[in-house]
C-alpha cells in the first residue's frame, strides 16, 4: 500500500489545493494532507479550523485524510508511514523553491521521494495569499476557493 502525504499551510485552502488532492487520490493507495505551522506566515486559520475545512472539501474521497503535522515535514511523513511527498508546482519560482525542499528531504531520508504535481493551467496563479487578499477587498473569490467553504471564508476575511 502506497502511503502519501501532502504538506501545507492551507490557509485556506484553494481550489488548486484540491485539485492535487484529488489527482493524488487517484495515484495512490491514501494520502495524508498535512497542515504544517509556517512559521514565516502568520495564520489566518487556526490549525483545528484548517482542517475542518479540508474535510468538508474532501467527504467524497474515502482515501485521503487530514492530520495537523509540526516540525520537520520528513520526519512526519516517516512516522506516518509515507513513501511519497507531493508537491505542486505552479510556476517556475515554485519548481526552485520545491527542489531545495526535495533535496534536503532527501539528505535527511533518502527512503521518502518526493512528486511534483504541475498545477492545471486554471490553477497556476493561485494561491491562498491571493484568495485572501481579493476577500479581504471583497471581490469575488469564487472559482479560487470550494464553493463548499467560501462563505465561511468570506466572514473570517471581511
Amino acid at each position: 500500500m502506497t502511503k502519501a502525504m501532502y504538506p501545507g499551510s492551507f490557509d485556506p485552502i484553494t481550489n488548486g489545493h484540491l485539485d492535487i488532492i484529488k489527482r493524488a487520490s487517484k495515484i495512490y493507495d491514501e494520502v495524508i494532507v498535512a497542515i504544517m505551522e509556517n512559521v514565516a506566515k502568520k495564520a489566518t486559520f487556526s490549525a483545528i479550523e484548517r482542517r475542518s475545512l479540508i474535510e468538508s472539501c474532501i467527504k467524497d474521497m474515502p482515501n485521503v485524510r487530514v492530520i495537523i503535522g509540526e516540525g520537520l515535514t520528513i520526519k512526519l511523513a516517516k512516522k506516518e508511514g509515507c513513501s511519497i511527498i507531493i508537491r505542486g508546482i505552479r510556476a517556475v519560482a515554485d519548481y526552485e523553491y520545491e527542489l531545495s525542499l526535495a533535496t534536503t528531504n532527501m539528505k535527511l531520508d533518502d527512503e521518502i521521494e518526493t512528486v511534483f504535481l504541475v498545477a492545471r493551467p486554471e490553477f497556476s496563479f493561485m494561491s491562498s495569499s491571493i484568495a485572501k487578499e481579493i476577500a479581504h477587498y471583497d471581490g469575488d473569490i469564487s472559482g479560487l476557493i470550494p464553493e463548499i467553504i467560501k462563505d465561511e471564508v468570506l466572514d473570517r476575511l471581511k
